[in-house]
């Protein structure tokens, strides 16, 4: 990890400064207008989560080097309540919110590689890589 820079989660402006920050450092790192926009959506829809349930938390970026790869890892956490049925939540339409449902799913499709821990209580933290191709 040669780079993390974090934005705290605690009003809807630090949405917009969250995506910002993922679009900045993936123009930087090379990614085209598509996974750019790909990305700054899958951020745009972990801040929101974590401001709707949370209340607070963050949002992290790190560009990632692996075997002569080169990506962005996005990582959302908070201590919020934590979600009681991963399973559910990462069902296509499944919402809590009253919205669309297409919030962790959604994520999972834009990115290259997700993963969730989630614990009733303690939170949940999200962590997901997008790679250049």
């Amino acid at each position: 990890m040669e780079f993390q820079s974090c934005v705290k989660i605690i009003n809807e402006w630090d949405i917009v400064a969250a995506r910002q920050l993922g679009r900045n450092v993936a123009k930087e790192l090379g990614f085209g207008t598509v996974d750019q926009a790909r990305i700054t959506t899958a951020i745009s829809e972990l801040a929101r989560n974590i401001y709707l349930y949370a209340g607070r938390g963050s949002v992290c970026i790190e560009k990632e080097y692996v075997n002569g790869k080169s990506g962005m890892k996005i990582i959302a956490s908070d201590e919020g309540p934590g979600i009681q049925d991963i399973r559910k939540a990462m069902e296509d339409g499944y919402t809590t919110s009253g919205g669309l449902g297409a919030g962790l799913p959604g994520v999972r499709r834009l990115m290259d590689e997700f993963d969730i821990d989630s614990f009733p209580s303690k939170g949940t933290k999200v962590t997901a890589i997008k790679w250049i191709r």
